[in-house]
């Protein structure tokens, strides 16, 4: 598996060229960039091209961004909604897609290969409508991400939209064909298990956040600081063909850029990556 770490990691400090090289250091082939306003600026065309002048010098792969979870610059803090294109309500949706879409546009710049898309939130459940809106969606951000080379890649989440059986149907219903599954470790630790949720989705899987908890609820920690089977996780990960491994580690003030590189080096290895 290609090994990718997410920025997620520093999601609290401005996104810069340092911080890139501190991931490399850390063992990492390719990099998904998180998308949030105070990390990665996808509004800023300057913050942009910085980004993209670092990669263009450099061998890491620009493989994957993740889509923003909020419009502002404090994750929703200051009372901003989050990012939901399934929103019960039309507007929702449509500021949710054109925030995504805003996001999108620094393909322009930096040649991305996935985004990763939410399907609601974790309080969303699943309907016809909700279906419908998914489906809708999708199109709509495919005929966007398209032309700029890049593909839809749906995350398994902790809501009921997102469950592994519903996001196979929603792929199946909607012929998707260019559309596939970023695996979310913690997710499925804390919704029925990993073993279940892959084998529904593992012929959808294109790349796997990887990250571990407890299971009660998403802490995103280092794989073997919680409980998750991770021989077993990886063995099965691995056999899927040209996929990647996204460490999504949460931002901890505490550690420095260089403690992170060490973890990420330390990890790759624990994997067998």
């Amino acid at each position: 598996m290609l090994r990718t770490i997410s920025t997620h990691v520093f999601l609290r400090q401005r996104l810069h060229p340092g911080l890139l090289e501190t991931l490399a250091k850390g063992g990492a082939q390719a990099i998904e960039i998180f998308a949030a306003r105070q990390h990665f600026d996808y509004t800023s065309k300057p913050h942009v091209k910085e980004i993209a002048q670092w990669f263009a010098a450099n061998p890491l792969q620009p493989f994957s961004l993740h889509m923003p979870l909020y419009a502002d610059e404090e994750m929703g803090r200051g009372g901003s909604p989050a990012v939901n294109v399934v929103h019960s309500e039309k507007s929702r949706r449509i500021d949710g897609m054109d925030e995504v879409k805003r996001a999108l546009e620094s393909a322009e710049d930096i040649p991305l290969k996935f985004l990763v898309l939410h399907l609601g939130d974790a309080h969303d459940y699943w309907s016809p409508r909700t279906l419908e809106h998914a489906m809708t969606a999708i199109e709509h951000l495919q005929a966007f991400s398209r032309p700029l080379g890049v593909k839809l890649l749906l995350e398994n989440l902790t809501n009921e939209v997102t469950e592994p059986l519903n996001l196979v149907e929603i792929v199946r219903i909607g012929h998707f064909k260019d559309v596939g599954v970023c695996f979310d470790t913690g997710h499925a630790h804390i919704t029925g298990g990993i073993p279940a949720a892959l084998a529904e989705l593992k012929p959808l899987l294109r790349t796997a956040h990887i990250h571990d908890n407890h299971g009660q609820k998403d802490e995103h920690l280092w794989p073997g600081d919680g409980t998750i089977a991770w021989d077993e996780t990886m063995q099965e990960l691995r056999s899927v063909p040209e996929a990647a491994a996204v460490l999504e580690i949460n931002y901890v003030p505490e550690e420095s850029p260089e403690q992170v590189a060490t973890r990420a080096a330390e990890t790759f290895k624990k994997l067998e990556l």
